[in-house]
């Protein structure tokens, strides 16, 4: 089945942005390039959430994003923009979960969540996100847009990678799900 990946550049304090939205601090570091080859080369799917593409489309017109130039689909959550596709963009106001359910079934390759703590959010509370592909730069903001702003239940992972690039840091986790196996366990007394 295909995975859905939340990659994140974070901070040490957990935040994606600054809370003008800017994130300048956010740079490739040196030898992390294979790696970000490697990760787009797996998907075919990158979703964003409305703030996100907003913060995008003003980086665009200051000259300092290309924005989501590459192979793949590219799909925008908003509860205020009309639904519809646009500008290389298929925009979306189906829940999360019901919106998944129908991406999986088609083949192809992982889905990156690529934006937005709010849409972060709600991809956790439907258990959406399989894996958590963070890169954390060594800096405390202090304030800005956290990756994960309360609201959702408990999800466990599992640390499947782990890569310095000078002081920066990159993780890989799996989602730490229980697995049925049709046997039932005896209670503690």
């Amino acid at each position: 089945m295909r995975k859905v990946i939340l990659g994140c550049g974070i901070t040490l304090d957990g935040y994606i942005a600054r809370p003008d939205g800017s994130t300048d601090f956010l740079v490739m570091p040196k030898g992390a390039a294979k790696v970000a080859e490697d990760f787009y080369a797996s998907i075919d799917t990158i979703i964003f959430g409305r703030k996100t593409y907003d913060a995008m489309q003003r980086m665009m017109a200051q000259g300092e994003h290309e924005g989501p130039v590459g192979p793949w689909k590219t799909y925008v959550f908003s509860r205020a923009l009309p639904s519809g596709e646009r500008d290389g963009m298929t925009f979306v106001k189906e829940s999360p979960a019901a919106f998944m359910r129908q991406i999986r079934r088609k083949p192809g390759k992982h889905i990156c969540h690529m934006g937005g703590g709010e849409l972060a959010r709600s991809f956790l509370q439907a258990d959406l996100v399989d894996e958590l592909w963070m890169h954390i730069v060594p800096i405390l903001l202090g304030d800005g847009i956290q990756i994960f702003p309360a609201g959702f239940p408990q999800r466990d992972f599992k640390l499947r990678e782990c890569k310095t690039y000078g002081n920066d840091l990159s993780l890989v986790y799996a989602r730490a799900r229980e697995k049925n196996t049709g046997r039932k366990t005896k209670k503690a007394r």
